[in-house]
């Protein structure tokens, strides 16, 4: 698999940083890097491609690293939350509340509590939420302002990680929303837009297409009963980044040339409705890396196995985990042996001491030896903040920016 990342004398740069250099920087391995120019350069693709109406989300829970937080914070139109943790980082960031949007199924009391004494835009998924948000404002003396996430009546095609559609703990039946905005209209809160989260993890444009204009009349069709336009609509995201052997990349492009095709209308129908993608491994899991070092080689019956300093506590993810059916290696390299021939196969596997603990099973690299770095691409999501760090009480891996 190609990656964005220069290299140098056989050696991986990230950042425009040697590897090496980085390796003295973090102190020690294991650790992951991020490098805020592929970021950047994410955030340009994505203003130059979609119409220039559409505001950019980040969805905190893909990588919650605050500098990461921080540094996405000017760069685009505002956060989605899953916790009252990430709000506090979006908070923090100096994001505007109303910028914010608390989501997730279980919001518990205290979460509920915090979200209307700072003035988030609270996305209710059930009655019991939304009389619960109702009477918290009321306690508070706050009008709280929520949004609803709904379930859609229709379910996406190809690829990608479903999340609504069908029987789902997350959001609003469909055909639930009607008795829901009618008791809503009776409750002490402001209602500012609806949040339709369809799936996840799409590398296949014909699908997010089809997905956005089936969602853009929904909320058109549910939105018919307002008194006004809500003041916003959440698409979702759903937009996807390759990972394993075989994929290719989401072409942006025939997103961006539909969406110019079927917003007009929604414009025309709800004016002044701001249009929001909710995005998260697409903004940074290609500008993060995890590194780990080998730290014994053995052959066991014939196979080669490169035993590292890392591991699934630190990216459950690449150990196939975290929802893979059947496990696929993530793309891997040995950083400092980046010009010599992938002439062995061998499994890369952690420190723990569990069969599960493997990076890669049956890869083709360079022979590899003690000290040599292993290189996890396609990390910048879903890693750190998603593994066990505790198990085992092994270290946790340091974070860096570059």
């Amino acid at each position: 698999m190609k990656h964005p990342f220069r290299t140098q004398g056989g050696v991986l740069q990230i950042g425009g940083v040697d590897l090496r250099r980085l390796v003295a920087r973090a102190g020690r391995t294991p650790f992951y890097v991020y490098d805020r120019s592929l970021i950047d350069a994410r955030i340009r693709s994505l203003r130059e491609t979609l119409p220039p109406d559409v505001e950019l989300h980040y969805s905190i829970k893909a990588n919650p690293m605050p500098a990461i937080v921080h540094h996405l914070a000017s760069r685009l139109d505002g956060f989605d939350v899953a916790s009252a943790g990430e709000m506090m980082l979006a908070l923090d960031a100096g994001t505007s509340p109303e910028r914010i949007g608390l989501a997730g199924p279980g919001k518990s009391h205290d979460e509920l509590r915090r979200a209307v004494a700072a003035g988030v835009v609270i996305h209710v998924e059930s009655a019991t939420q939304l009389h619960l948000v109702t009477a918290l404002g009321l306690e508070l003396g706050i009008r709280p302002c929520v949004a609803i996430r709904v379930n859609p009546d229709f379910k996406i095609g190809k690829g990608g990680m479903r999340m609504g559609g069908g029987a789902a703990p997350f959001g609003v039946d469909a055909s639930q929303v009607p008795a829901l905005l009618r008791d809503l209209t009776r409750q002490e809160v402001a209602f500012a837009g609806f949040h339709v989260f369809w799936g996840s993890q799409c590398l296949h444009a014909p699908t997010i297409v089809q997905a956005h204009r089936q969602s853009a009349e929904l909320v058109m069709r549910l939105a018919d009963s307002l008194e006004a336009p809500p003041a916003f609509i959440n698409l979702g995201g759903g937009f996807g980044i390759p990972y394993f052997a075989g994929e290719n990349p989401l072409d942006l492009h025939a997103v961006g040339d539909a969406m110019c095709d079927w917003l007009p209308d929604l414009q025309r129908r709800l004016p002044g409705t701001r249009v929001v993608l909710e995005l998260g491994r697409y903004l940074v899991g290609e500008a993060g890396v995890y590194v780990c070092r080998v730290v014994d080689r053995k052959v066991s019956r014939g196979e080669t196995f490169l035993v590292t300093d890392g591991g699934l506590h630190h990216h459950l993810a690449a150990s196939g985990n975290f929802g893979q059916v059947l496990r696929r290696n993530y793309p891997v390299l040995i950083a400092n042996r980046l010009d010599d021939p992938a002439q062995e196969r061998c499994h890369v596997v952690g420190c723990l001491c569990t069969p599960l603990d493997r990076i890669a099973d049956g890869a083709h690299l360079p022979a590899a030896s003690i000290g040599d770095l292993v290189v996890v691409l396609q990390s910048g999501a879903y890693g750190r903040s998603a593994s066990p760090t505790d198990f085992l009480t092994h270290p946790p891996p340091v974070e860096m920016v570059v």
